[in-house]
């Protein structure tokens, strides 16, 4: 299905253990760390975890009984709080220069993609992006081409970075043992960036990078107001998140942190109903690994019925609230 090819880069492979950050969304672990721990896990060196953050006592005791873990670093301060990438990468550079560590790997976050080109930079590594999976310590496997090809990259860096595609790895669990903390002291960054403020919307909805049901709507909802009508009561009906292609966002209906696609969310949901999404490469490549895609759109030749496991042709707002009734 997919095409590849090969490429390295240069240097060689000789320390010791596997740094991962750890991201925290108020003290809830996030899960693409999660993943991230399990893709470390695979490349079969010693992990060692790294929690930053003033408020990091509260999390730092779970991430100790992640299994596979078996150091956690704690860095506390505030200018780490916001995971600011000028504050974040002098840290890891430090840590990085203290011959310990042959990987160090983050989610592909917008946090990780942030910050890992400007560790790159600092420490002299071409960092590897967006691993959906790890052959060996220093071969993986990425997606190029908005999803059309995979590349197998040979990495020969002495230290190598990645991010890691989490709908790629499953999310690791509790264990009964308990890894070693430590404290890490904060670096000095002389950063001149400052944190001003943040506006979060708030979802008592599962959260769309995870979740297991995600509905999707795009252009055919015509209007916000048709988008709210029919997607809320059946994502309602089934508990499942809410997404939008990337013409829904721009054309208003809903808040861009929905988007999925290329340049949006990456997501793989057990379940996957697309509600009047025509379905460009752009919005396919954030979604094609889903593992039942339910299509609904009264254009038959959509191209997102090539991709569909179970197709509709119909009017939208005939089909959804049938549906949804129905349910």
């Amino acid at each position: 299905m997919f095409s590849s090819f090969r490429r390295s880069f240069s240097s060689t492979v000789s320390k010791l253990d596997t740094l991962a950050l750890i991201e925290s969304a108020g003290s809830k672990i996030a899960p693409g760390s999660l993943s991230t721990i399990t893709a470390a896990s695979q490349i079969g060196k010693p992990i060692t975890a790294v929690v930053v953050g003033s408020g990091g006592e509260s999390i730092v005791e779970e991430v100790s009984k992640i299994a596979g873990i078996e150091k956690v670093l704690q860095v506390k301060g505030p200018q780490y709080d916001h995971y600011l990438a000028e504050e974040l990468a002098p840290l890891f550079k430090e840590m990085l220069s203290t011959d310990k560590y042959t990987h160090f790997l983050t989610a592909n976050s917008s946090i990780g993609k942030s910050f890992l080109p400007r560790v790159g930079a600092l420490i002299d590594s071409q960092p590897v992006s967006d691993i959906i999976k790890i052959e060996d310590e220093s071969t993986f496997v990425r997606p190029i081409y908005a999803g059309n090809a995979l590349a197998t990259v040979k990495s020969t860096e002495s230290i190598i970075l990645g991010s890691i595609r989490s709908s790629a790895f499953e999310a690791t669990q509790p264990s009964d043992n308990s890894a070693a903390i430590e404290q890490y002291n904060a670096v000095e960054a002389q950063n001149r960036t400052e944190f001003v403020s943040e506006d979060l919307s708030t979802s008592d909805r599962p959260e769309l990078g995870t979740a297991s049901k995600i509905i999707a709507g795009g252009r055919g909802l015509k209007n916000k107001e048709v988008f709210d009508k029919l997607v809320n009561p059946l994502a309602e009906k089934l508990n499942a998140a809410i997404g939008a292609s990337r013409a829904a966002v721009d054309s208003g209906f809903c808040d861009n942190s929905l988007q999925i696609g290329q340049t949006g969310n990456i997501v793989a949901p057990d379940l996957y109903i697309a509600v009047g999404i025509s379905g460009a490469i752009q919005h396919l490549a954030g979604m094609k690994d889903s593992k039942t895609i339910v299509a609904i759109n009264k254009d038959p030749d959509a191209p997102i019925f090539n991709v569909a496991d179970f197709g509709l042709v119909a009017d939208l707002e005939e089909a959804i609230p049938e549906l949804t009734e129905k349910l």
